[in-house]
């Protein structure tokens, strides 16, 4: 679990400056986000909080990977994204009263800033550009979410797997997963096995090459797009 340390100007500083809900404050306002800003180091395979744990703070990754999850009540887990340098988590401690639901662990050494979650909230009131930006954010994480389920209900593994390729890519020839496979495949509602075996289809076809455990370079991005919009 994260443990914290005392305010850090350079780390706590450089969290608040890459964070997208931040920018648009001045030099006087991000500094009252620094004096309620502590900062800690995780090494792999730690975690930032866990499912059950009381919130209360709202974590920024300034360097690293975070993977948040869910953990049903057979033991299956659920990734819900990864979290980047740059981005946030634990937003819904801040929001309500409830323990956390997820559990968000450290894929790779990591640096975060912590920020007091009622303080910040005194700050939302004070400076209201911060709350529509976390309001902003959050939206956007609420409609993935939304087209997470409607694709995993309504969309074959193939379609699923067609569209999480090209949503990847945005745009470019090559992917590099940004986790593992069996983590990829939980995402997108599947076992690491059928994404195995769906990806080595796709290269058979000639709509993918993959190089390693984590490049996959598309070939077909038209054939791919047909996929992802096919119907059953």
């Amino acid at each position: 679990m994260v443990n914290e340390h005392d305010q850090c100007e350079s780390t706590g500083g450089n969290c608040i400056e890459i964070v997208p809900i931040f920018n648009n404050l001045t030099e006087e306002e991000m500094l009252e986000i620094a004096n309620i800003t502590s900062d800690s180091t995780l090494d792999k395979g730690s975690y930032v909080y866990m499912a059950g744990d009381q919130g209360g703070k709202l974590f920024v990754l300034h360097s690293g990977r975070v993977k948040i999850s869910r953990i049903n009540s057979a033991g299956k887990q659920q990734v819900i994204r990864i979290v980047e340098a740059g981005e946030f988590m634990g937003e819904l401690s801040l929001l309500s009263l409830s323990p956390l639901s997820d559990n968000a662990e450290v894929l790779e050494k990591s640096t975060m800033c912590m920020i007091d979650g009622q303080k910040l909230k005194d700050l939302m009131s004070k400076y209201p550009s911060i709350a529509f930006k976390v309001m902003e954010v959050l939206s956007k994480r609420l409609e993935k979410a939304e087209n997470l389920i409607e694709n995993i209900n309504l969309n074959t593994v193939e379609q699923r797997l067609a569209q999480a390729l090209l949503e990847l890519a945005q745009g470019k020839k090559t992917i590099m997963l940004n986790m593992t496979k069996g983590d990829f495949a939980s995402q997108l509602g599947m076992s690491q096995e059928t994404l195995s075996r769906k990806l080595a289809n796709f290269q058979e076809e000639g709509l993918i090459i993959m190089e390693g455990q984590r490049k996959i370079k598309l070939l077909d991005t038209a054939k791919l797009n047909l996929l992802k919009e096919a119907v059953e």
